[in-house]
């Protein structure tokens, strides 16, 4: 790897870049986008995430009428280093982390030594403990998300998780159900 000043690499920098690029699941051409700001260790992102989230998928993006892109906004430390895990694995594994965390949100939020069970659950997913505490200390990487949070609050005035963002027009707060979500974006079109 050819090392930049700083001691950083162009790999590490191209990692970097990669870990933060957004992450949007459905087609590129549907007519709505929404942008969900969520935090890994709130129990309403899970609520939505565990409960609508599949009618949302199945109905709106899967049909290709929804982009949707998931853009951290962590609301303490251990939300922080399970956003870090997530961005740090194969875009192509980002999804399903993330929804075996926030399906199994209780077991390791709650945990007595939270981050340890965060491991565990990321062993699942093939992260090696090396790694893992790579990702931990991954000081460029956990600044990079406080500053994608800290987007969300500029621009959008994000205080609460969830918030969605539809057309980069309005935002939606708080957990919905799925006629909720699905009314509440009938004005674009869905």
């Amino acid at each position: 790897a050819t090392t930049l000043s700083g001691g950083h690499t162009l790999a590490a920098d191209d990692a970097l870049a990669r870990a933060l690029a957004p992450r949007v699941i459905g087609d590129a051409s549907a007519p709505i986008h929404v942008a969900e700001y969520y935090s890994m260790t709130c129990g309403h992102c899970a609520d939505f995430h565990n409960n609508t989230y599949p009618k949302v998928k199945s109905q709106l993006i899967d049909e290709g009428l929804v982009r949707f892109e998931m853009r951290p906004f962590p609301l303490d430390g251990l939300a922080l280093r399970a956003h870090a895990l997530v961005r740090a694995v194969p875009e192509s594994k980002f999804f399903p982390l993330v929804k075996m965390l926030l399906a199994k949100q209780p077991v390791w939020v709650r945990a007595a030594d939270p981050v340890a069970e965060l491991q565990q659950m990321a062993r699942l997913a093939g992260v090696s403990t090396e790694e893992f505490n790579s990702i931990m200390r991954n000081r460029p990487l956990l600044e990079g998300i406080v500053s994608l949070r800290q987007q969300g609050i500029d621009a959008w005035k994000v205080n609460s998780t969830p918030t969605f963002v539809v057309n980069d027009n309005m935002t939606l707060a708080g957990n919905m159900d799925y006629d909720e979500f699905a009314e509440a974006l009938s004005a674009f079109g869905a």
